[in-house]
C-alpha cells in the first residue's frame, strides 16, 4: 500500500520546513517547494528522505498560476494523487500603508493570496474525484483582528480566513475538509526583523509567556488532517492566549 501524499508550500524554512518534517515522520509522502531557496529546500528534501519516504521539490513562484501547475503536474506525473495541501507559502512586511508600493502591494498578494487560490483549485479536482481531501491554510492572529503597520499582510491573512470559511462549504459535501490555523508570534526568521526589545515586549503581553516554535504548529497542523471529518471551515488560533 502507497503511502499518503502531503503537499506543502514555503518549505524551505520555518513553519513550512516543520510541517514537512512532521509529516515524513508521519509515513507520509511529501512534495514541497518555495520560491528562491533550493539549497535550503534540498536540506529538508534530504532530511525528509533519511525517513525512507519521497519528496519531490520544486523551486518557483506558485503565486503565478504557471508555475503552480507546473508543480503539480510534477506531483501527479513523479508521487501520484494528492491527501493533504498545507497552503504556507507567504511573505510579510512592515511599515506604513502610505509608504507600501504598489510593488510591495502586488508581491503581498501575489505570494500569500495567489499561491492558495491556484494551490488550492489545482488540489481540488483529485481530491473531488477521491470524496476525501484535507486543505489546511496558515493564516494569522493578524487576519482575525489586523495590525497597524501591517495593513498588506493582514489583508492576505484575513482573505486567507474568508476564503477558508467559504470553501469549506463548498467541499463540505464532497467530504473534503478546508481551515486555517491563525497563528501568534512564531520564533521564525519572518520574525527576525523585530529587535530584542520588541520580542521582549510583546512576549511580555502574551500568557503563555513566550513565542510559540514551528514544531508546536507542525503538531496542530498534523492534528487538524489527520482523521476528524467533522472538522472543517474553522480558523484554529495558536498564539499562546495573546489575541
Amino acid at each position: 500500500m502507497s503511502n499518503k501524499i502531503a503537499v506543502i508550500t514555503g518549505a524551505s524554512r520555518g513553519i513550512g520546513r516543520a510541517i514537512t518534517l512532521k509529516y515524513a515522520q508521519m509515513g507520509y509522502d511529501v512534495a514541497i517547494c518555495c520560491h528562491h531557496n533550493k539549497e535550503r529546500l534540498e536540506e529538508t528534501a534530504k532530511e525528509v528522505r533519511s525517513m525512507q519516504v519521497r519528496c519531490l521539490t520544486y523551486v518557483g513562484n506558485i503565486g503565478n498560476y504557471n508555475d503552480a501547475c507546473t508543480f503539480f503536474h510534477e506531483i501527479e506525473t513523479k508521487l501520484g494523487s494528492i491527501d493533504i495541501l498545507i497552503n504556507n507559502a507567504g511573505i510579510s512586511c512592515f511599515g506604513l500603508l502610505q509608504d507600501t508600493t504598489p510593488e510591495q502591494w502586488d508581491a503581498m498578494i501575489t505570494s500569500n493570496l495567489n499561491s492558495v487560490f491556484y494551490c488550492s483549485k489545482l488540489a481540488i479536482p483529485e481530491m473531488l474525484s477521491k470524496k476525501s481531501g484535507k486543505i489546511l491554510s496558515i493564516s494569522s492572529v493578524w487576519g482575525n483582528v489586523g495590525a497597524s503597520m501591517e495593513v498588506p499582510y493582514s489583508t492576505t491573512k484575513g482573505a486567507i480566513n474568508a476564503f477558508t470559511k467559504a470553501l469549506a462549504k463548498e467541499l463540505g459535501p464532497s467530504n473534503i475538509q478546508v481551515n486555517a490555523i491563525a497563528c501568534g508570534m512564531i520564533d521564525t526568521e519572518m520574525n527576525a526583523v523585530l529587535s530584542e526589545d520588541d520580542i521582549t515586549a510583546i512576549t511580555e503581553e502574551i500568557p503563555a509567556g513566550r513565542m510559540g516554535t514551528p514544531e508546536e504548529v507542525a503538531e496542530l497542523a498534523f492534528a487538524i488532517t489527520k482523521k476528524n471529518d467533522y472538522l472543517t471551515g474553522q480558523i484554529i488560533t495558536l498564539d499562546g492566549g495573546w489575541i
